[in-house]
């Protein structure tokens, strides 16, 4: 796979299925580079044994969602000002109404019971701001006052100043007679009179989010955004659509942190994370399903064993459980939960599920494997059949060959991971590959970053050291408050146990390569050994210390992973050592990163040079924490290219 071919990668969002099972829909985005941005239309489905056809034909349609008589189909997109908004069609395809004209765009929705109305998040702008007055510019603002102790928001900004609030709109029949919007007048040149008006449930200072409806009361997750605390702890309240009252369901003393409510005949559950009584302990905490009943929450699933806590996870309530995406060994695999904590597996094997649904007795699950990045699967009692053939163009590009690996490390501990190697014999030189996180994990699915490499003609190692997700609760929580220690000897005993063993790679050539933690990991690699040819850092935390007042996490990340003593941070910070780096670096990161933020990466990048280091910086306007997954495709295709380039220089596929 060649840079200019992550055009192939075709993504399938999480699917909805008609309640007596008869058709399912769905979205796909792919990254075009032409148009320079994330393109994909909704889909639909006939079950058991249809073809998937497109009901849609926007430029970047996504979250369909079946109304509950099955006759229409709600979805985001874009309006004319690029904002996302609900628009609705016949079930079987039409032309588009648009239902919403949130200033913002609109967040979570879902249906009412009844299908007349849809109940959605949508952040509200203060007066004043982010267009709220045509023609004030952003740096014409008034100042920020900022009385909480979290702010900003990677990949939003600012989020004090734009809360997101519960409103209920009508959802026009989209084969009615059209409402015509009113001549416009000179004051009035974007008139839409003809969407209809939302009526707002939530009022004051209060963040919502993770919504979901029981009957006609919505249930969120409610945060107080002024808020002074340093914890993660979430309140869940519900609120009456059609008077407005709203009653707290669960308090924070249930120390949960919540990420996901699903709703369904009475029942209330939720995927959450126990955070303990200060609120911040959320290494590994062990996200699983809890269910919400009289102010009480009651786990479902072992925290030590069962690990729910995939990003982008969500839930599914059918007759008999709850469908969970449960991560193991480098698979996410779709499992049903009874009301009595029972466990059945519904889809297994080498996939990722990344969405399911579940209706008619059947279930519609999205997964990416190994030869594809996306696919609908469809479980059909015992029968398991593949949709779609969404992946036939990636896999007519992508050239590696992927071994998976158990070793036995220094001290005796097994590090799982893979090896993609190029064809020939070789010896090809190896980079290794390190994950962000830490507690993510590299997975079996198809993936560009290994690809492109491996088309250029580099083996490439990537594991899933101590510190990983997928291997338990102890395997996730190892390396607190003991950063570039389990993990950094997992990482270095795995390169030197595979490249040991297979003589078509180069163990005496080695490059490193990580973002995130992953460049973390590498800054801190580099600095302890001094063997590989060449590194590249990326939207790396660098520095715990800065980080605490830059980072939109940095009021809780590094006291909960590196300490909050300052020998005890020293002791863990790749700024501590970098006097002690002699590796060739590539330092890349992103102008809008609030995650890892810039100052990470120009503070590292300028030690390096003063200390004489061969060393560049890349940073990319316009892009934050996310780049190599949702940056501009454009921006994708630079990235790689400088990638490429620095390898070429400073460990050349021949010698």
């Amino acid at each position: 796979m060649r840079p200019a071919e992550i055009e192939t990668l075709i993504a399938v969002g999480r699917p909805d299925i008609a309640r007596d099972g008869s058709f399912g829909v769905f979205a796909t985005s792919r990254p075009d580079l032409r148009a320079n941005r994330y393109v994909g239309q909704v889909w639909r489905v006939e079950l058991p044994g249809g073809t998937a056809r497109r009901v849609t034909r926007g430029v970047s349609d996504s979250n369909p969602r079946i109304s509950p008589d099955g006759t229409r189909v709600l979805f985001v997109r874009g309006d004319a000002h690029a904002r996302p908004q609900l628009f609705v069609i016949p079930a079987g395809g039409g032309e588009a109404l648009q239902v919403t004209d949130a200033p913002l765009g609109v967040g979570e929705y879902a249906w009412t019971p009844d299908g007349r109305e849809a109940v959605f998040l949508a952040r509200v702008p203060e007066p004043g701001r982010y267009g709220t007055v045509p023609g004030l510019d952003a740096a014409a603002e008034p100042p920020r006052r900022i009385t909480g102790v979290r702010w900003l928001a990677n990949g939003l900004g600012y989020i004090g100043d734009r809360p997101a609030h519960v409103f209920v709109v009508p959802v026009s029949d989209p084969e009615g007679e059209p409402v015509y919007p009113a001549a416009p007048t000179l004051d009035e040149s974007d008139d839409r009179s003809d969407v209809p008006v939302a009526r707002r449930l939530t009022e004051g200072s209060v963040s919502y989010g993770s919504l979901a409806l029981d009957g006609r009361r919505v249930v969120v997750v409610a945060e107080t955004i002024e808020s002074g605390r340093r914890d993660l702890r979430s309140r869940i309240v519900s609120i009456d659509i059609d008077t407005g009252e709203l009653a707290e369901v669960l308090g924070t003393q249930a120390n949960l942190s919540v990420s996901e409510l699903a709703a369904s005949g009475g029942e209330l559950f939720a995927l959450a994370a126990d955070v303990g009584d200060d609120g911040q302990d959320f290494i590994a905490a062990g996200t699983g399903l809890f269910e919400i009943s009289g102010a009480q929450a009651r786990r479902l699933t072992d925290p030590d064993s069962v690990d729910l806590g995939e990003a982008g996870s969500h839930l599914t309530v059918a007759e008999d459980g709850v469908l969970v995406q449960q991560r193991t060994r480098g698979r996410v695999h779709l499992r049903r939960v009874a009301r009595d904590g029972r466990l059945d597996t519904v889809l297994a094997g080498d996939v990722e599920v990344t969405g399911h649904a579940s209706g008619g007795g059947r279930t519609l699950a999205a997964v990416a494997t190994a030869d594809s990045f996306g696919e609908l699967m469809l479980v059909d009692g015992r029968t398991v059949r593949r949709m779609t053939a969404f992946g036939t163009q990636a896999a007519a590009v992508s050239r590696a060959r992927v071994d998976e690996h158990e070793i036995i490390g220094r001290d005796c501990y097994p590090v799982h991971g893979w090896s993609a190697v190029p064809e020939g014999d070789g010896p090809h030189p190896v980079i290794l590959q390190i994950h962000g996180g830490p507690h993510a994990a590299y997975g079996i699915h198809l993936f560009d970053e290994t690809e492109v490499l491996v088309d250029a003609g580099y083996a490439v190692l990537f594991c899933n050291p101590r510190g990983s997700a997928g291997y338990g609760r102890a395997h996730g929580r190892s390396i607190r408050r003991a950063m570039g220690t389990y993990d950094l000897h997992d990482v270095l005993d795995f390169v030197d146990a595979v490249a040991g063993e297979d003589p078509r790679l180069d163990a005496g050539r080695v490059g490193i390569m990580g973002g995130s933690y992953g460049g973390y990991l590498t800054a801190w690699a580099i600095a302890h050994d001094h063997r590989f040819a060449a590194a590249i850092v990326e939207r790396g935390f660098l520095d715990p210390v800065s980080s605490q007042g830059t980072s939109d996490i940095g009021s809780f990340f590094g006291d909960q992973y590196v300490g909050t003593a300052p020998d005890e941070i020293a002791a863990q910070s790749p700024m501590a050592v970098v006097d002690r780096v002699r590796t060739p670096t590539l330092v890349i990161h992103s102008e809008a990163d609030h995650r890892c933020p810039l100052e990470q990466a120009t503070r590292y990048y300028s030690a390096l040079t003063r200390q004489g280091v061969a060393a560049e910086l890349l940073v990319f306007p316009g892009e934050d924490h996310e780049l190599t997954r949702t940056g501009q495709p454009r921006h994708r295709v630079e990235r790689f290219d400088a990638v490429l380039d620095w390898w070429a220089r400073y460990l050349p596929v021949a010698p």
